[in-house]
Parts: C-alpha cells; structure tokens; sequence
C-alpha cells in the first residue's frame, strides 16, 4: 500500500491534490468528544481531524456532516456503502469484514473504569470486574466493541445511551462502576463538576487506536490520498496535538 501511495504521488505531483474529491460522511452523535458542533472552542477530536485533512489537502472535501446519527446507524451507513468515510472508529473482527480503515491511526483510548469516590475497591482485572458486576451491573455505552469485549469476559453488563446518562446513573446508586473511553469519561466529568464525587480507577484495562473507516467498495485511489493527508498529519504532529487538546 505505501509503495503505491508514493507512486501515486511521484507521478502526479502537486496535481494530486489540486483535483477536487468530495466524500460522503457523517458526524456521530451522543459522543461530544469526537463531534461537538455547537462549541467554537471544542467541536470535536474527530471533526477537527476531517477539518485538518481538508487543510492539508485543499481539493478534498467532505459532505453530510448535517446528518448527526447514532454509533449503529454509522455502522449500517458504512456497510451498505451510503458514507464514503466516517471519522473516527475503534477495529473489531467483525467491522473489519464489513468495511476497510485507513492505516495511520488517529489517536488512542484507554478503557477504564468509573467509580463512585467514597468506593474504595481497586478493580484491576476483568475477572474482578466481573465478580463486581454480580451484584449491579457494569454499565457501558451501547452497541460499542467495549460492551462485545465485556460479554466475553463473563462481565454483566447494562448497556446505556451516553456517558453522561451513565455518570447520572452512577451518581444516583443506580450502579457502581461505568467501563468506557478515558477521553470521553474524563471530558463529561469535568463538564459536570464531578470531580470531587466521582473517580477513574487507576488501572488501563486495554489501549486501542481510532482509524478512519472506508466503505468497502472505496476506489483504492481515494484510500491512497486519504492517507497520505493523514500521514502528513502523523508527521507534523497534529495528530498529537488535537488529541492533546481534548484530554
């Protein structure tokens, strides 16, 4: 793939970009970290990454970022080809042979835990998460890889809408423990003062990259200039910065 993508660029030159390419995409919503459009200050990690890819690549655009659809109707979008490209998504078996990714991650999650503050247990393994969850439920966003990877190890799950509905829960007694993305949890927690009534347990349970997802039948052309835009974002380091900003 990059031996292509450097020939691409080798035979066409400045040219390559200058041709106007317009993509179809969408924004995800429930998810304030990755799209927020109402805030001037923080739109969004992953509309600033797309925003970031049309700067460096001037001919390249992207349509549809009026639809604002949960993560599932993402998924649907992608799978039947209806989005060209949709920032950002975690990998999993199972959307791997659904649609393709762009190869330079965007930026990393790290899967931890949500507890009350005056609850002192330390839950550093999934089986203790899973002995935890006997008695309440784990929550954790619905339809996620996160909640799939919970199943599996035997964890008792309830699925919620949002964080914020799960820090409410949390809050409110109605659980004792949220698993989720670090970036979101820690973003909803300040947003709502919760600092002093909640905390992150002090383990990673696993690390996992945020890709570009492509629909399946993307001419490889198109997944060439993507990743070039975004490999020379990885290399001037804004990439590093944009996700910096939002933790």
């Amino acid at each position: 793939m990059l031996h292509r993508l450097w020939l691409l660029i080798a035979l066409l030159g400045p040219c390559a970009q200058a041709q106007e390419l317009t993509l179809r995409t969408a924004q995800q919503s429930g998810s304030v970290v990755k799209y927020d459009p109402d805030n001037k200050l923080r739109p969004g990690l992953c509309l600033e990454i797309l925003r970031a890819v049309e700067r460096v690549d001037p001919g390249l655009h992207f349509t549809g970022l009026e639809q604002r659809v949960p993560l599932k109707r993402v998924e649907r979008l992608l799978a039947e080809s209806r989005v060209d490209a949709f920032f950002c998504l975690l990998k999993s078996p199972e959307r791997e042979r659904q649609w393709r990714y762009a190869p330079v991650p965007l930026y990393t999650i790290r899967h931890v835990v949500v507890q009350r503050a005056g609850d002192s247990r330390d839950i550093d393994t999934l089986e203790q998460l899973s002995q935890a969850s006997r008695s309440k439920r784990v929550l954790v966003m619905r339809g996620t890889a996160m909640a799939r990877h919970l199943v599996n190890a035997s964890v008792a799950i309830a699925e919620v809408a949002s964080e914020r509905e799960a820090l409410q829960m949390l809050t409110m007694g109605r659980a004792d423990i949220i698993y989720g993305q670090d970036i979101n949890l820690q973003r909803h927690i300040a947003d709502h003062h919760m600092n002093d009534k909640l905390r992150l347990g002090r383990t990673v349970f696993q690390e996992e990259p945020q890709y570009l997802a492509l629909r399946p039948d993307l001419p490889a052309t198109h997944e060439e200039r993507l990743t070039l835009a975004l490999r020379r974002l990885e290399r001037d380091g804004v990439l590093r910065q944009l996700t910096e900003k939002y933790r």
